[in-house]
This record gives structure tokens, sequence and C-alpha cells, in this order.
């Protein structure tokens, strides 16, 4: 009787990859998760550091240090980053050969409110603590300012930095009692009165044609105050 080595050899080589696959999952699925790799997206300014990042991971209340890939929950890891109030989203992932990696999209700052508390306001309007790794060059907001009550403070911030000529211009927000707010600029000592948040367009655009037309006539430094809250003029006082 012939012996057809062809299949034989088919079979051992079947057995073999079938042996060396299930050693090969067994050994990757109690791979122990070591160092996370971490990069930010979309800022170069870095609230957070790769190695605040890595605590977070680590220290979440399951632990990350000496657990296999098996047991390491994915979503848990997600959450605990995206509960830090610098966090503006967080993806967690894990390649075929057990590195986790995890990609941070920071809160972007457009003021920082200096009142008894010190803290920024993000571009969404939410809170946003103050960073020992990097200061934002924002506005700063004083006066009557309450965390739980953002919204007006946020709609001037916002303004001011979706626009290059506040933006530039810019160094305070105040907001009285009333919630009517005022203006300091980087340049000029003169007080930049708002009022209410009414008609906020055409108020800007009232400011930045009597700013066109006192640098052209060289008295921008004679005034003390200007004031917006009226609709059809700008109302100035000299010093």
């Amino acid at each position: 009787m012939r012996v057809n080595y062809g299949y034989i050899k088919l079979l051992v080589l079947i057995v073999l990859v079938g042996v060396l696959y299930a050693f090969t999952n067994t050994r990757n699925k109690t791979r122990v998760i070591t160092k996370p790799r971490i990069e930010f997206t979309s800022s170069d300014n870095l609230f957070l550091t790769h190695d605040n990042v890595s605590k977070l991971l680590i220290q979440n209340p399951k632990g990350l240090n000496n657990k296999n890939k098996e047991i390491i929950d994915l979503n848990e890891l997600e959450s605990a980053l995206n509960s830090n109030p610098m966090v503006k989203n967080a993806e967690v992932y894990m390649s075929v050969n057990g590195q986790l990696s995890a990609q941070i999209e920071q809160k972007r700052p457009i003021a920082r409110v200096h009142t008894n508390a010190s803290y920024y306001i993000d571009d969404e309007g939410s809170y946003m603590p103050l960073s020992a790794n990097y200061s934002a060059r924002v506005p700063l907001v004083t006066g009557t300012v309450y965390k739980t009550k953002l919204d007006k403070v946020y709609q001037i911030a916002k303004v001011i930095d979706e626009d290059q000529f506040l933006k530039q211009h810019v160094i305070e927000i105040r907001q009285d009692k009333n919630e009517e707010i005022s203006l300091r600029l980087r340049q000029f000592d003169f007080e930049v009165n708002v009022g209410d948040l009414r008609k906020l367009e055409k108020k800007i655009n009232n400011f930045k044609a009597f700013y066109k037309k006192a640098i052209k006539d060289k008295t921008i430094n004679t005034y003390s105050s200007v004031n917006l809250r009226f609709d059809n003029q700008v109302i100035c006082t000299k010093k």
C-alpha cells in the first residue's frame, strides 16, 4: 500500500499552524499592559502632560499596571479620562500586540475668571481648571462672576475669541452685579462700556468705527471711557 506523503505533510502543516495560533492567541491574551501611549490632538499647548494622562489611566478604580489585556475595560478608561475637567474628548484603544493607546483632545480656554476663584471658561462655556503646566493668554474676567452662571461672560468672551480685532485688543472683561459688561484694552486705558448684550454685533461695529476714526484723528488717548449702551451712537468721556 502506497503512503500519500503529500496528505501527511498537509495534515502536519495544518496541525502545526493550529498549535502556533493557539499559543500566540493565549500569549497575546495574557500580555501584561505596561506604559500606555498618549497622543494629544489639535493643540500644541499642553494643559495636561503625557505623565498626567498616564496617571489618570493607572489610578482609575480598577487600576492598570500588571493587568493583562483581556481584563482591561476600555470604556471604563475612556470614562476616567473624559471625567477630567481639562479633557474635551478621549478615546482609548488597544492594538493587536497589546499596546494601550489614548487620544486626548483638550478643552480650549477663551477667558480666565480672576475673582475670589480662578479658572478658565472653555469655548463651549464650561468650567475648566487652571493648569500647572501651561497658562493661556486669554482675557481676564473680573467683577461679579459665579461659576454656576457664566452665560453672559461666555457670550462676550466667545465674540472676542472669534473676532480678530477684539482678540488683539481686549485684555479684560468686567461684569457688574447687574450683569452689565465693560471691557479694558491692551494699549489704551479707557473703559469700554458695553452694557447688556442686546444688539451686541451693532455695538461692536460702532466701537470699531469709533476706534478707526479716533486713531486717524489721534484723539484716542484723550478719553477715559467709551459708552456703547446706545444703539446709534458712541458717547465718549474725556479725561
